[in-house]
């Protein structure tokens, strides 16, 4: 990580976070600027997580591999009979795919610009799921990096990485607006 000169902190100037609820577009502003930026040759890691719809309804998500291009399926949609190992309020998560997302986060740095779609109440809250997403954020070791979160998180990613620049996306409809700014800033990095 690269610490500020005057005050010896680290400095995360260079970690964006993509804060949204559930529908706000943080998914498709991470595969656009991915997506774009992949044109430019960047060299791209991380993770994108794609939700799945049948019929307009959202009812899992995958986990996309930047660098690889490999897809798994992560989670469904919860139901009461679930017993999965690993579940939210919503959804039960593939522990296999998660193991699998966590070691691709885990060698995802160095890297040019560094994507991780989505961190969660798994992340910060139970300390599982794609806990190496944290760490690669922490390290600091890529020239810009893109976190999606949730406003219930922001604060508490704030408190891990001060100074990080904060996209806010009320809705769908700041997809473009948030996309633009994240293309300026790897332009500018």
């Amino acid at each position: 990580m690269i610490s500020n000169p005057v005050t010896g902190n680290p400095d995360y100037s260079r970690l964006h976070l993509v804060c949204g609820e559930r529908g706000s577009g943080k998914t498709q502003v991470c595969a656009g600027l991915a997506q774009l930026l992949s044109l430019y040759g960047e060299d791209l890691a991380g993770l994108i997580s794609p939700g799945v719809f049948v019929d307009g309804r959202k009812v899992g998500i995958e986990a996309y591999d930047l660098r690889s291009q490999q897809r798994r399926r992560l989670a469904a949609l919860r139901t009461e009979q679930d017993a999965a190992e690993v579940m939210t309020k919503a959804w039960t998560f593939d522990s296999a795919s998660l193991a699998w997302g966590d070691e691709v986060l885990r060698s995802a740095t160095p890297c040019g610009v560094l994507i991780v779609d989505e961190l969660g109440p798994l992340e910060f809250e139970q300390r599982r799921g794609w806990t190496a997403g944290l760490d690669a954020l922490d390290g600091g070791d890529y020239r810009m990096a893109v976190a999606a979160i949730r406003p219930e998180l922001l604060e508490t990613a704030l408190q891990r990485w001060p100074g990080a620049v904060v996209h806010p996306m009320a809705s769908i409809d700041e997809v473009q607006f948030v996309f633009t700014a994240l293309s300026r800033a790897a332009a500018e990095g």
